[in-house]
């Protein structure tokens, strides 16, 4: 059956069918996390349901993009993706392969979550450019929502005593994704509502594989912490406020005056976000 240019991905002034479904069955899932005790993970898909539908919303009634305020999003979000990683499950993908007698697995772990995400990064904007009903880049953010939620529940279901503030500040680029998203999706006449399924996407995966039983294993689980440490740092390292020419930010400089100087004037306000971003995360650990 062929699904014309009114696909539920891209049809312009009407609601996503994807998207709504994809709200029901977080819904459904969230009971099923009640009765099943995952309540962190539950809070985790929330929080990222909510930051994204509402950066979208926002973004959809934008009369033109901000760059300040684009910049901080994804500076503060990278900043305290970075921290988090490195914090809290760095340490523990070394600390497990070190008392399973392989300090250096967990290393292998990270080192095959940045190959993985780099190459699933990759070949998925390749994807982008090919002529498709469907909006490619929805798809992408939501296959990227739909596995960051499979790691995350993975992670809490292998150690649930970890705080909630990891999955908290792993989800935090949502909010200036899904502006981001929806300003492209409206320059191009698209529907914002299917960016409802990337964001309920991270409960989708996160709730059931937070249930999974995962064997009690320090070697598998320095594997698993690794692999999450080394995804969650290349979407942050993507996600750092790229201010070169040709990047995204540059593109919204552009349609302002005095661009150049513009653009060399956010540089400072992308190192400043990040560091931020990073600083939130330190003061709310030492705080808890």
């Amino acid at each position: 059956m062929s699904i014309n240019s009114n696909s539920i991905f891209n049809n312009a002034g009407r609601i996503s069918t994807a998207g709504i479904a994809s709200v029901v069955g977080l819904v459904i899932l969230s009971g099923v996390a009640v009765t099943g005790g995952a309540s962190k993970v539950l809070v985790i898909s929330w929080v990222a349901f909510v930051a994204m539908a509402l950066g979208a919303w926002l973004g959809a009634r934008a009369d033109e993009t901000n760059p300040y305020r684009l910049v901080w999003g994804y500076g503060l979000a990278s900043g305290a993706m970075v921290t988090s990683a490195a914090m809290f499950l760095v340490p523990q993908a070394m600390g497990l392969g070190g008392q399973a007698g392989a300090a250096r697995i967990g290393g292998v772990g990270i080192a095959a979550g940045l190959v993985t995400g780099y190459g699933t990064h990759t070949i998925g904007h390749r994807l982008t450019h090919v002529e498709t009903s469907f909006d490619m880049t929805t798809l992408a953010i939501a296959a990227h929502a739909l596995s960051a939620g499979l790691v995350i529940g993975l992670v809490y279901a292998s150690m649930p005593e970890l705080g909630i503030l990891l999955g908290l500040a792993i989800v935090s680029h949502k909010g200036p994704a899904g502006y981001a998203a929806a300003r492209r999706l409206g320059r191009s006449d698209k529907s914002t509502t299917a960016l409802l399924l990337p964001a309920a996407g991270v409960g989708l995966t996160a709730i059931p594989s937070a249930l999974f039983p995962i064997p009690e294993s320090a070697l598998l689980n320095a594997v698993v912490f690794g692999f999450a440490a080394g995804i969650f740092l290349h979407v942050a390292m993507d996600f750092l406020p790229n201010c070169e020419a040709g990047s995204e930010i540059d593109e919204v400089c552009e349609l302002h005056d005095h661009s150049h100087d513009l653009l060399d004037e956010l540089r400072t306000h992308a190192v400043g976000s990040t560091v931020v971003g990073a600083a939130v995360i330190v003061l709310a650990w030492v705080a808890i």
